[in-house]
């Protein structure tokens, strides 16, 4: 895991758009002497993959380790730039032992600082996203409730018939419900032109655009019937270590008639990776409804929090995202996961 720098002025949109609206909230938004939005960087995972994607090693194994400032927007006395660390593992095709390699790593490397025992969360956003498909969701509703998941957003809040999001927009929705995409650009951008306003929070008219049709096709989409619905509550109520959640999995797939064989199985491959890695997986608990609020996010995710801490912050945090490279730039997905390390939470904590 070699160490990188990559630049701390970073393109604000890919952040905008990935991040997530917490992150995106947070941000340090500049502009060149051109007038494009950078940010300065407000953490790790994307400039190293974008780094990643621009070298030679782009598409083939290789991983790094970071250390270094990140900038953020935080409550009043916390320091706007603080120190993170990293580390990052991009196109291993054995996703089970990357995973527990990452996972094992930075809870080394806390551990070498003379950690107290960590509280440590996992999930697996895999499983949920096979679980949508196998219950045949349109695409709508599961892009919906993914989201709504890595937000960490309750099952009952995502299943209203409109989220929650501040105002309403039924008449502008309802307007576009029936437009097609050209026609729902010219009205959006004529009602912007209106009001003075060219871009929103670094989105054009166009990209705002294209958020108000998936509104407006939410609206229209047929959500999960009432067997779907209750099968999703049994699922996001599975918690407890890695071996009895994935018994208790199984039986609620078997008795669902889903077929979930290949990723329950990749879960199981992945406690027995973390086990010879000398993880104390009994002491790891598990839980579906446990995701990470950035919406990059595929499979394995976890979170290492230090008991004593009030806030319950973690101290060490990651997961898989093999999307990202696509959403970056790439022909495709390629496999990729990672775990950051707030130095200062560590420090703070005595160790």
């Amino acid at each position: 895991y070699p160490r990188t720098e990559p630049p701390i002025l970073q393109p604000a949109a890919v952040f905008l758009d990935l991040s997530g609206e917490d992150m995106a909230s947070r941000m340090f938004v500049t502009q060149d002497g051109a007038g494009a939005e950078l940010c300065l960087r407000p953490e790790y995972t994307i400039p190293i993959c974008r780094s990643y994607l621009a070298s030679p090693q782009a598409g083939q194994a290789a991983s790094f380790s970071c250390l270094g400032p990140v900038f953020r927007l935080r409550p009043p006395g916390e320091e706007v730039e603080f120190l993170q660390a990293g580390v990052e593992s991009f196109g291993r095709d054995d996703t089970e032992a990357a995973d527990a390699e990452i996972l094992a790593l930075a809870l080394e490397g806390v551990e070498a600082a003379g950690s107290k025992p960590l509280k440590i969360t996992i999930g697996d956003v895999g499983l949920f996203t096979t679980l949508l498909d196998r219950l045949s969701l349109s695409p709508v509703w599961q892009r919906r409730l993914r989201r709504g998941f890595a937000h960490g957003d309750a099952l009952s809040d995502i299943l209203q018939p409109m989220p929650k999001n501040g105002g309403d927009h039924s008449g502008v929705l309802a307007a576009l419900e029936g437009a097609g995409k050209e026609g729902a650009k010219a009205l959006v951008s004529d009602l912007l032109s209106i009001a003075g306003i060219s871009s929103v929070g670094g989105r054009t008219t166009s990209e705002i655009a294209e958020r108000y049709l998936a509104k407006a096709s939410e609206r229209a989409a047929a959500g999960p019937g009432a067997e779907q619905e209750q099968i999703l509550h049994a699922f996001l109520g599975v918690r407890g270590d890695p071996d009895s959640a994935a018994l208790a999995l199984r039986a609620l797939a078997g008795s669902a008639n889903l077929d979930m064989a290949a990723a329950l199985d990749s879960f199981e491959t992945r406690t027995g990776f973390l086990a010879a890695r000398g993880v104390n997986v009994a002491t790891l608990r598990f839980d579906t409804a446990f995701g990470r609020e950035l919406d990059y996010y595929t499979g394995f995710v976890f979170e290492a929090q230090d008991r004593s801490r009030a806030d319950n912050r973690p101290v060490v945090a990651g997961g898989r995202y093999d999307r990202l490279a696509r959403f970056l730039g790439a022909r495709g997905d390629i496999p990729a996961v990672g775990a950051a390390v707030w130095v200062e939470r560590i420090a703070a904590g005595g160790y």
